[in-house]
């Protein structure tokens, strides 16, 4: 995955990974994890490799938009 390549377009709300999510994010998939945590009831455990589209979209509701600054 080109974190750069999505970072300077849209992001396409599609299953990720952690570890692709966490780069999109720009921190490391272990701090990822941490951020995940208090909301893993809301979000739900990933079934197989990749999170599905609707946890994505409960990720990015709660963290924001990678690379912009919430309120």
């Amino acid at each position: 995955i080109n974190v750069m390549d999505i970072l300077n377009s849209k992001l396409e709300v599609k299953p990720y990974t952690k570890k692709e999510l966490a780069a999109i994010y720009g921190i490391s998939p272990r701090s990822f994890n941490t951020w995940l945590k208090p909301f893993l009831p809301e979000i739900g455990v990933k079934k197989g490799k990749y999170l599905t589209v609707i946890q994505v979209r409960i990720i990015i509701d709660k963290f924001g938009l990678p690379g912009i600054v919430g309120e």
